[in-house]
């Protein structure tokens, strides 16, 4: 079975100056462990703190891909805009904060040179991360119960279809048309993967969650959002 030769981590950025400059150095550090070439490709998506400031200079010193959009988007949306320009045969989601470690990489690439995986989610559920960060009783409850409602659509027993690690084969997303600007992109890409009869994988990963005053954006609205994406994906051919 052949190696995998080329990844590009995908990290679409909004408002985290105080994060985004350490997470790159971190992913940089993980790729070159991992001995594979790499290209690191990073979506402004309009901030308006100092991230744009700190990615024009770490552009100039990491080998990193950096592309702006010129009104704020979504999560969604900035992945769509990496994905016109990525060039490695797996594809990577990594957020720009910290509660992803890019250490886990060496896991979530092993079922591709071992197992001829298309579709690799790291999952904070299923034990053998190195810690996982306690809180947030209702994001858990309102996760599972996205999970379920997607596996059910999708035929599908994933842990953790809200991850933020996402990683599949070029060759399964080059045709795909991601709509979904938001937090919706989690269920939509999900769906349209498995109804392309993907070959799914989880691993076991790390998480150390941020709160709501450390900068963590997600909330119930989402949710609700999630759950129409859900159904809006089931039903479309």
């Amino acid at each position: 079975m052949s190696k995998i030769n080329k990844i590009s981590v995908l990290i679409p950025c909004y408002n985290e100056e105080n994060t985004i400059s350490q997470v790159i150095i971190k992913v940089e550090k993980s790729l070159l462990n991992l001995n594979i070439d790499y290209e690191i490709i990073v979506v402004d998506d309009y901030s308006n703190d100092d991230s744009s400031k700190n990615l024009l200079e770490l552009e100039n010193q990491k080998k990193i891909k950096l592309f702006t959009h010129n009104q704020n988007l979504g999560k969604g949306a900035a992945i769509a805009t990496g994905l016109k320009h990525v060039s490695g045969e797996i594809i990577l989601i990594q957020d720009a904060d910290l509660e992803y470690d890019p250490e886990d990489y060496k896991k979530l690439i092993l079922p591709f040179n071992e197992a001829n995986a298309d579709v690799v989610y790291g999952s904070r559920f299923l034990g053998g991360g190195k810690y996982l960060r306690i809180h947030f009783f209702w994001h858990y409850v309102a996760n599972k119960i996205l999970t379920l409602l997607c596996n059910m659509v999708a035929n599908l027993n994933l842990s953790d279809m809200e991850t933020g690690y996402k990683m599949f084969r070029y060759e399964k997303v080059k045709d795909l048309e991601i709509n979904e600007k938001s937090f919706g992109f989690e269920p939509e890409i999900t769906i349209k993967l498995a109804k392309k009869k993907s070959k799914f994988f989880e691993v076991p990963i790390s998480y150390n969650g941020r709160s709501y005053k450390e900068g963590k954006k997600i909330g119930l609205k989402d949710a609700f959002v999630a759950v129409y994406c859900i159904f809006k994906y089931a039903l479309k051919n």
